[in-house]
């Protein structure tokens, strides 16, 4: 496991990258799949992370809560180095309840991590709904927990995303999310 700290490659008010990827449930997904939502929060995870999977739980508690943010999960992992990483293993993890976020995505190219320019798992980007486009808010940790293992103490994603439903600016230090490095494809 190589333990990686997220460096922004998008800056704040950028327009989110495009993507179209196939989620567990079969559908095909893009940012506009949420354009009825005022917040939309990726992360690129993975199954097997220690990192990412405690994250898990504040995921699916960040979708229960907040009915006006979608919370998106995409994997980029290579699945054939990792297969813990596979589209269906996400399945089961929805299926058994693990995961229930508004969508869990495969970035089955990893053109969309490359993208975005994300590094590790978990690695969040926030965005806010602006007329028909979705802008960069927030790009950073979920919490103060920056080991699998801590207990947070505060929650900057929460403060992020209630900044933005409540159409504040979102005035948080960017500081690095820490986790698994992304398993990039060896071309």
């Amino acid at each position: 496991m190589v333990e990686m700290e997220s460096d922004a490659e998008l800056a704040a008010d950028d327009v989110a990258p495009a993507f179209e990827l196939e989620g567990v449930d079969g559908e095909t997904y893009t940012p506009e799949s949420f354009a009825d939502r005022d917040a939309l929060l990726v992360v690129f995870t993975c199954n097997h992370c220690p990192y990412a999977r405690a994250k898990f739980d504040l995921m699916n508690e960040l979708a229960d809560e907040y009915d006006d943010a979608a919370i998106v999960g995409i994997n980029p992992n290579d699945a054939e180095e990792y297969p813990d990483d596979s589209y269906d293993r996400m399945v089961e993890l929805v299926d058994d309840g693990e995961i229930d976020w508004d969508a869990y995505l495969r970035d089955e190219s990893q053109d969309v991590a490359a993208r975005y320019g994300a590094v590790c798992t978990p690695d969040p980007f926030l965005f806010a709904r602006d007329g028909d486009e979705w802008r960069l808010v927030y790009q950073g940790r979920l919490d103060d927990a920056l080991d699998p293992d801590d207990e947070p103490t505060r929650f900057q994603v929460r403060e992020a995303i209630d900044a933005v439903l409540a159409g504040e600016e979102v005035e948080l230090e960017w500081q690095p999310s820490r986790g698994c490095s992304i398993k990039w494809r060896e071309e």
